[in-house]
């Protein structure tokens, strides 16, 4: 029992990962973007301002934020598609019309109750427990709705998609049988997401009173909620009320009065103050933006397996570098959220601590999530007024803090983080490499899925950087020596998970196993 939920684990952390891979390559273009487009970086670069820059800028920042403004979509669409074992086009067809089937729904009954939020000039729909997910408002559950619905729709395509009928009933056979009870399962849904997460909401909503009364401790509550809840979308309801209500503060100027952690410092900065009111901690939000995933980045690349290292330099680089100049941590979040949820909680942890530790220390640095941007500013705005550099030495002690206890506790636990998806043994990875002699697609396939046992017996093809990973029905129906007809660098066996040593040309052999497997 423990085996297979396990394994329904990883191929669960697997199918996460998989839409989060193209992020590493739009992770740059947004900091580029953002860095092009931000007004303090232009005060100083005016050449920026120049029109074709600014447009640039704009492009490349928009076109990337659209994908993040729509995590929920890439999960709701890849996560099918990654969990069946056939026909993923239409699972990850299904998976998409079943959620804006879902967003309507929520939005109908929202209609009909009378229940929808008007958005506010200044924040939208920010803060009303709703948003605006494919030009639908809904009850916002953010990218959690999506991966709910991902793996449901996987669950009922694995178990429905053959399914046939005779007679007048047939047009209903396979994955139309699977559309249909997914219509039901959407329509339930966005019902359910209507009476249970606005409730979920007012909790957390509660408890923004009790952090306000607790000081210091209190900030470390606030942290805490605000990277814990991220999976959830609920965060929005930990921030917003102090940073845009008088939560986080008042403040009078002549006969106006301020409101808010985010009006308030702006207001303060323009005044030139002599040093920010407490309420800036409630900006301290992206002090682990900025710092804190550098260690985390450094972990991961610190305790992937060797012949993976490689990969997740690649893959982990550019998120970090999102995050600390664009301030968005959802692509390196959810690499670990549900691999290793425990990590994540000690994550959230450790940033709540930081932010309390920064009013410990008395530092009114600005802390905006964009690591250049808060570094120009708070220099400019001097060393007496902010406490700046502590800012940066606890930054640093954060990098250290979060490098060292993730890689201890990754290994202790031996989480599957990314680059620690296969327990390869040491032998095993020096195996690793590409085959003295090039593999023939057209022929040597034939050899591969014959000594895999036939089609029958093949339940899914997968592939990692540079093994096919073949899951089979029965493991004595492998024969080994018809296997080495098709050049490869060893055959690890791992109970019914076959993984076949292709080296860096796997993807092609995986391409060409499954197009064989289409025409038995």
């Amino acid at each position: 029992m423990k085996e297979k939920f396990l394994k329904a684990m990883e191929s669960f952390a697997k199918a996460m990962v998989q839409p989060l891979m193209y992020l590493s390559v739009g992770g740059m273009v947004l900091a580029v973007g953002s860095l092009l487009t931000n007004s303090t970086l232009i005060k100083y670069l005016p050449f920026l301002n120049w029109a074709p820059i600014q447009i640039l800028g704009q492009l490349m920042y928009q076109c990337i934020m659209v994908i993040i403004n729509n995590l929920s979509v890439l999960f709701v669409v890849g996560i099918p598609a990654a969990l069946v074992k056939k026909d993923k086009h239409q699972a990850a067809l299904i998976g998409f019309m079943s959620y804006i089937m879902y967003l309507t729904a929520s939005n109908v009954l929202l209609s009909y109750t009378g229940q929808l939020a008007e958005p506010s000039a200044m924040l939208g729909l920010i803060g009303t427990g709703q948003a605006q997910i494919l030009g639908i408002q809904c009850v916002d559950m953010s990218v959690f709705g999506g991966i709910i619905l991902g793996c449901i729709t996987g669950y009922v395509f694995n178990r429905t998609s053959t399914k046939k009928f005779g007679g007048a009933m047939q047009i209903y056979s396979g994955v139309r049988f699977t559309f249909l009870i997914m219509i039901f399962i959407s329509i339930l849904f966005g019902a359910a997401s209507n009476v249970v997460w606005p409730v979920v909401q007012k909790g957390i909503a509660a408890l923004a009173n009790l952090i306000k009364s607790a000081g210091t401790f209190g900030l470390f509550i606030y942290g805490f909620l605000e990277r814990l809840l991220i999976p959830t979308g609920l965060h929005h309801l930990v921030y917003t009320p102090f940073q845009f209500s008088d939560l986080g503060g008042v403040l009078q100027v002549g006969e106006t009065t301020v409101a808010g952690a985010y009006p308030i410092v702006m207001t303060e900065r323009t005044m030139g103050v002599a040093q920010y009111s407490e309420s800036i901690y409630y900006m301290a939000t992206g002090f682990t933006k900025m710092f804190g995933y550098i260690g985390i980045g450094l972990a991961f690349i610190h305790t992937a397996y060797k012949e993976n290292k490689q990969r997740v330099r690649a893959t982990v680089i550019p998120l970090v570098i999102t995050s600390c100049l664009a301030a968005i941590t959802e692509p390196l979040d959810f690499m670990f959220i549900f691999c290793a949820p425990v990590l994540f909680v000690i994550h959230a942890a450790i940033a709540g601590l930081f932010i309390a530790l920064l009013k410990v220390f008395h530092v009114t640095a600005f802390c905006g999530g964009n690591l250049l941007m808060s570094l120009i500013m708070n220099i400019t705005d001097g060393a007496e007024r902010t406490n700046w550099p502590v800012m940066v030495l606890l930054g640093l002690v954060q990098i250290v803090v979060y490098f060292v206890l993730f890689s201890f506790l990754i290994k202790k636990f031996n989480y599957k983080t990314p680059g620690r998806e296969d327990r390869i043994s040491e032998d095993d990875t020096s195996k690793d490499k590409e085959p003295a002699k090039a593999i023939n697609l057209n022929t040597d396939v034939v050899h591969i899925v014959a000594g895999l046992g036939g089609k029958d017996n093949i339940n899914t093809v997968e592939n990692c950087f540079t093994r096919l990973r073949v899951n089979v029905k029965d493991v004595s129906l492998l024969n080994e020596a018809e296997i080495n007809k098709a050049p490869n660098s060893g055959i690890v066996k791992k109970g019914n998970d076959i993984q076949i040593i292709f080296g860096l040309q796997v993807p092609d052999v995986r391409n060409a196993v499954e197009d064989y497997l289409s025409t038995l």
